[in-house]
């Protein structure tokens, strides 16, 4: 073989294992991507402390009335009176308590608070959308985004507590 066949098979052979380095990492990465996460064999699962009503009283019922009391407005004989956050932090206050709200849904979707996979999984999931919503709005310092969805908070809230008892 001359020397121009070997300086040609080398450079084919160099170019395969190159690229044969590049679909590995290729791959590697797509794996790594869609790899769910491994949580740890000796991760202690948490008892559940809290009752739906527990939950209701310290999470929800606070987090809703934070949101409907930060944009309002009152018509007394004394004149209108307009509410609104009035600076960054009560902005961060609504924000903070529509974001409780959201993952109030969450715990109330535990399989042992849960009473059944149905309605009460769509009424959750309803309650967490609204109170995103309301977040978004809390952040980009919306008073008309707070008002509209305040009514949609309020209507999840007597959807499902015309579905389950409040006792």
């Amino acid at each position: 073989m001359g020397r121009r066949a070997v300086n040609w098979m080398f450079v084919v052979s160099a170019a395969l294992f190159v690229s044969g380095v590049g679909f590995v990492i290729a791959g590697a990465r797509a794996t790594l991507r869609t790899a769910p996460p491994q949580i740890a064999a000796d991760t202690p699962k948490l008892e559940s402390a809290a009752t739906v009503k527990q939950i209701m009283r310290a999470l929800v019922m606070p987090a809703a009335a934070t949101i409907w009391d930060s944009v309002a407005t009152t018509v007394s004989q004394a004149g209108i009176v307009e509410t609104k956050p009035e600076n960054d932090e009560a902005w961060a206050t609504v924000a903070a308590s529509a974001a409780i709200l959201a993952e109030s849904a969450n715990l109330l979707l535990d399989s042992h608070r849960a009473p059944d996979k149905g309605d009460w999984t769509k009424m959750a999931k309803a309650m967490a959308d609204a109170a995103n919503v309301a977040r978004k709005a809390a952040e980009s310092k919306s008073t008309e985004g707070i008002l509209e969805v305040g009514d949609t908070i309020n209507q999840t809230c007597d959807n499902c507590h015309d579905r389950y008892s409040r006792s």
